[in-house]
């Protein structure tokens, strides 16, 4: 497996091998020792499976807080996401920041976003597919939501305001500001 560190502390793109014939492909996409051996070692606990019609669909930013905190290790199996990690651990050299990839189905890569970050992505075309393995159980009470385009951050998404689908949850998100002490190191 071709891992990339990013910007982020924790944060990793993984790439699995692919072996192709004429018949197409096959990749292993999880390995529980694999990730361990590269320091992932929580089990996931939920799959997510979503379906977004457009392009443009904005989903998150979104995260867990304790004690049901959510690492996601996200791909997208159909069509292409811009995908997109916020550290919001307060404390950390990097709270505030971002860094984002390109997941498709095309590249076949994974984007690991560890408890602390938040979580959000943008659809590059019609009928786009993106799975995510969960590393604890979805909890209303421990969901957050910050505004995905919220200007403190200047997240460079691939899409303008007036263009972007957003849910109506996730428009009335809270301003990154009020992010203070959702995950503090020590």
């Amino acid at each position: 497996m071709k891992v990339e560190t990013l910007p982020l502390d924790g944060v990793l793109l993984l790439t699995p091998p692919r072996f192709e014939d004429e018949r197409g492909f096959f990749s292993e996409t999880y390995n529980a020792a694999t990730l361990a051996e590269i320091g992932i070692t929580a089990p996931f606990v939920q799959d997510n499976h979503s379906l977004s019609r457009h392009r443009g669909v904005v989903r998150g930013l979104h995260c867990q807080v304790p004690p049901c905190a959510q690492g996601k290790l996200v791909r997208c199996t159909r069509g292409a996401i811009w995908d997109v990690a916020v550290d919001v651990r307060m404390g950390s050299r990097s709270f505030g920041q971002w860094a984002a990839v390109t997941l498709s189905a095309e590249n076949g890569s994974q984007f690991w976003i560890p408890p602390g970050f938040l979580h959000g992505f943008c659809t590059l075309g019609d009928d786009t597919e993106v799975q995510y393995k969960c590393t604890d159980l979805w909890d209303r009470a421990c969901e957050r939501s910050v505004r995905w385009n919220d200007e403190s951050l200047g997240i460079d998404w691939p899409v303008s305001d007036c263009q972007a689908i957003v849910s109506p949850r996730d428009e009335q998100a809270l301003p990154f500001s009020s992010v203070i002490d959702w995950f503090v190191l020590p």
